[in-house]
């Protein structure tokens, strides 16, 4: 069995996920063979690997810093909330059922036995399993049947590193309250501290770094600075969409439905020199962007009736007269459709729904999640922003329940020529006639840098702009940079000679 070490937190979005690759980049070169693994993760960002297995994307990008593919088993318990305190249960990248909460904690010893034999299998095949808590380690009302964090940390018999967020002030307190409320044998797990987002002089905070020591009788392992490293968020629970971004020559909504998924999609954007984006928080009004974007969706429905009830839809409508880029995918391609169909009752009561009419298209709910990693090339003959795209190669993942029709007069986007890795042909998509209104299902088609380049070269034509090249030729090769940075920033700021040690 290889090494291990684990991260827990004093709470959740104290940056567990980004500590944990950045030190698998590290372990990765120093020339270790690394694996990341968090044992429940409740998100709504999702992946699909070449299995076709949905996992969490925070072990995606963590897979990615370890130089190795993706696999279920990194996140073997994915819960994605569907409301009134349920959720959807993923074990092992597939659907196990619909639980409520407290149907799910009777459910957790169980999926405990199956984690023991997960992690061995994952542990047996790699020098170093990094591996990542949720939420905070001290949830002492859930302390009985935990799978997440220390529970976790005792089925692998791992050290645990407790991390601190010094950003939203009071470290010292949830660092210490937090070995408070550990039990004794919980205390013996953790072997040292990392404080994080730290955004002050160094030299003025040793002193309080010593006090805190002699309190808690574990060493500070280091104090990392906050950094403007451009890596995934795990969650919803990120300032990212708060985040205003200056206005550019291409300007970007995103409409952020209380059920959106896969928000991930958008972060090749932020790559893009001549692109702002802003996400369109409850109560907020659409501007006069130049791309209104409908992201995927956990509830297609629920998350349609949010932009109708909030005059949402009114705007979208008065920004597609207006000539404006509407672009929806996977949930939000459904919702452009003019019908949702739920037969089987899979979103509600409702088993018609108008959607908002902007695509000649029609959606049927079905039992059977569909998921899928596909390639595929942007079909011709598209008009508008669509133009100069056709055989350009893009690349994503499927993840809904829905099967959408297309009238004859609604054209293509692409033709999917490889699932699964494995060949085929057939069409996807949906563009309009006058091609500023688009649909997919592909999560990640903005990825691809020439096609998503292309898209927004047609757009500064449009507005009379001169066309540009993107200083990013491959959002792959910008991720691999982005690693490679925050690996330098922990051999700088953390003591990597002690959680080699702490590890043996």
């Amino acid at each position: 069995m290889g090494k291990k070490i684990m991260l827990q937190g004093t709470a959740s979005n104290v940056g567990k996920s980004i500590l944990v690759a950045g030190l698998c980049r590290v372990f990765k070169q120093d020339g270790h063979n690394v694996a990341p693994f968090k044992s429940q993760n409740m998100a709504l960002n999702s992946f699909i690997t070449k299995e076709g297995l949905e996992m969490g994307r925070a072990q995606v990008f963590q897979a990615e810093a370890c130089g190795i593919e993706p696999n279920a088993n990194m996140n073997p318990i994915l819960l994605k909330p569907s409301g009134n305190h349920r959720c959807q249960v993923i074990v092992n990248g597939k659907v196990r059922e619909d639980m409520a909460s407290s149907d799910y904690h009777k459910y957790k010893p169980q999926l405990a036995k199956e984690l023991k034999g997960i992690f061995k299998e994952l542990s047996d095949n790699h020098d170093i399993v990094v591996m990542e808590g949720a939420g905070s380690s001290a949830e002492i009302n859930l302390r009985e049947h935990d799978i997440a964090n220390m529970g976790m940390a005792e089925i692998a018999d791992a050290p645990v590193i407790i991390v601190g967020d010094i950003d939203r002030g009071g470290v010292f307190a949830s660092i210490a309250g937090t070995m408070l409320l550990l039990s004794e044998e919980e205390r013996k797990r953790v072997k040292g501290v990392i404080i994080n987002k730290f955004r002050g002089k160094k030299e003025l905070f040793s002193e309080g770094v010593r006090m805190l020591e002699d309190i808690i009788k574990v060493p500070v392992l280091g104090v990392v600075p906050y950094s403007d490293i451009k890596i995934e968020d795990e969650d919803s629970v990120t300032t990212r969409f708060k985040k205003q971004m200056n206005k550019n020559d291409i300007h970007i909504e995103i409409i952020r439905t209380p059920h959106m998924s896969n928000f991930t999609d958008f972060n090749i954007f932020e790559t893009q020199e001549d692109v702002s984006i802003r996400y369109v928080d409850y109560g907020e009004a659409l501007g006069n962007p130049d791309i209104v974007i409908i992201p995927g969706s956990k509830s297609t429905i629920d998350d349609l009736k949010y932009i109708r009830e909030n005059g949402l839809e009114d705007q979208i409508k008065e920004l597609h007269k207006k000539g404006k880029l509407i672009f929806g995918i996977c949930g939000g391609y459904q919702m452009l459709g003019k019908k949702l169909k739920d037969p089987y009752h899979v979103e509600g009561e409702v088993e018609e729904f108008d959607g908002i009419g902007l695509l000649d298209t029609e959606t049927t709910f079905e039992m059977e999640k569909t998921t899928t990693q596909v390639e595929a090339t942007i079909c011709d003959n598209l008009d508008g922003y669509m133009k100069n795209l056709e055989g350009k190669k893009v690349v994503g993942y499927e993840i809904h329940m829905g099967i959408t029709s297309i009238s004859k007069d609604t054209k293509n986007l692409n033709t999917i020529n490889k699932k699964l890795e494995k060949p085929v042909n057939y069409l996807e998509g949906s563009v309009n006639q006058k091609g500023n209104v688009v649909g997919t299902y592909l999560h990640g088609i903005f990825d691809e840098i020439d096609f998503t380049r292309t898209l927004l070269n047609n757009i500064r034509e449009i507005k009379g702009l001169e066309k540009i090249n993107s200083d990013v030729t491959s959002f792959d090769e910008f991720k691999q940079n982005e690693y490679n940075k925050l690996a330098d920033l922990l051999r700088e700021h953390l003591d990597i000679e002690k959680i080699y040690e702490i590890m043996s």
